[in-house]
């Protein structure tokens, strides 16, 4: 994700940008791009997501599988893979258009066979039934319904996913390409991969299994256990982990793009990443995540009152927690326009005054998204449901069909046309050099 020019790029940490770059950045044209590129974005929900759309796909978890599952393909090519077999970049063959159609068609492509070959065909014909619909139909009882059925199946999903994105991108910007850094970029893709996922199937299992197991009556009680963290989050769904691993997600990409990787950047070594980085980037994140759950879910009290269990609406806590990761997705597509189409500003000052600025900005944009997002416009504009913790209405849909149009950009195609990109080899190793220039 043009976390991404920086997050998911190829080579080591952020992207690195000369300062003549950043002083000759249009920033004019940067706004031009980030209109087109919203207008894209709701073109593609009209004719996806919308309603009264064609495909009809937001209802809401099944669209939320797909779009999730093409973000985690994007970013499987980009930060775990490294563009193996591809060419690194347009310099590198292919040529920009092509490379960005070709990256583009692969990343669907792989969203399709995950979802409907590998989730539905396989995982839940032959292992787990709840990751496909017929799976669950066929097993009979509450639930054994397609609709239903498909939305929890979606659901378990999207649960994976957002997994897999959180481990993925904790180890970007945590250990990089250690151990494997001496080793080809096959080596390395298949084992970051194989590694990654092996964690993630471990957070999934603790964090999301439980809630899964008790979607369904009666709950699958020898399958999995009660979630753990019913009596002190105050409620048995995962939306308590989604919003966890957002937040921290959060607070992940902000290190990597805003910080432009420091503090983590003090532990490296020979500016590859070491296991006590990636130990103190999980930890410190996850921290500083709890601690925005924390104050988000204050100002939620100040608002709408102390939730409780079994609250409907604003006052159950399963919405609460979801909302956290709702407005965490919101200051991430913030850090993500500011970076790419404002150039990361401000480029002045030293590095710690520069990352407050940007993430305070990002934390502002972030919730004049949420503002937008919660209008009268965005009811009709996106044919969303109107107002807040209506069972059809997801937001993280709409804001992860939004990166995933912005990495494309950024990183499928390099920018083009806001930015121009050539590769730069130093030493055995290529790294990106981004030259922005004024297009206009």
């Amino acid at each position: 994700m043009l976390l991404f020019p920086p997050l998911l790029n190829g080579g080591p940490g952020i992207m690195n940008v000369s300062i003549d770059s950043e002083k000759n950045f249009n920033y004019l044209f940067g706004a031009i791009n980030l209109v087109v590129i919203f207008c894209i974005v709701w073109l593609l929900w009209v004719v996806f997501m919308h309603p009264n759309a064609v495909m009809k796909l937001y209802t809401p978890m099944y669209g939320f599988s797909l779009i999730v599952v093409l973000l985690s393909a994007i970013v499987f090519m980009n930060k775990v893979a490294d563009y193996y077999p591809f060419p690194r970049s347009s310099s590198e063959g292919f040529g920009l258009f092509l490379r960005g159609i070709i990256l583009t068609a692969v990343a669907i492509l792989l969203m399709l066979v995950l979802v409907y070959g590998l989730f539905w065909g396989f995982i839940g014909k032959f292992g787990i039934a709840y990751f496909s619909p017929q799976s669950i139909i066929a097993s009979g009882g509450s639930g054994a319904e397609i609709l239903v059925a498909r939305e929890n199946a979606s659901t378990a999903i999207v649960y994976f996913c957002t997994a897999f994105l959180w481990l993925a991108l904790f180890w970007s910007v945590g250990f990089n390409r250690w151990p494997w850094q001496n080793d080809t970029r096959g080596v390395r893709a298949w084992s970051k991969l194989f590694a990654i996922l092996f964690f993630a199937s471990i957070a999934y299992t603790v964090l999301f299994h439980p809630h899964v197991c008790y979607l369904f009556y009666p709950a699958q009680s020898k399958a999995g256990v009660e979630p753990w963290w019913s009596e002190f989050a105050g409620t048995g769904s995962a939306f308590f982990s989604l919003g966890l691993a957002l937040s921290a997600l959060f607070w992940i990409i902000a290190s990597d793009m805003l910080w432009e990787g420091y503090p983590w950047k003090l532990m490296e070594k020979e500016g590859q990443g070491t296991f006590l980085k990636g130990v103190v980037v999980f930890v410190t994140t996850l921290g500083l995540g709890i601690i925005l759950i924390f104050v988000l879910m204050k100002i939620m009290n100040f608002f709408w009152d102390e939730a409780f269990m079994g609250g409907q609406y604003t006052d159950g806590p399963d919405f609460r927690y979801i909302h956290t990761g709702e407005i965490s997705g919101f200051f991430i597509l913030a850090a993500f326009i500011l970076k790419n189409y404002f150039n990361n500003f401000p480029n002045f000052g030293g590095i710690w005054s520069r990352a407050i600025l940007r993430t305070v900005i990002s934390l502002i944009g972030g919730s004049l998204i949420y503002l937008f997002y919660f209008s009268a416009a965005a009811t009709f504009f996106l044919g969303k449901v109107p107002g807040f913790a209506q069972p059809g209405d997801t937001p993280l849909v709409w804001t992860i069909l939004f990166l995933c149009v912005i990495m494309v950009q950024c990183d499928f195609f390099e920018g083009w046309p806001l930015k121009k990109t050539v590769g730069v080899k130093t030493g055995d190793q290529e790294v990106q050099g981004e030259m922005a220039r004024n297009t206009a």
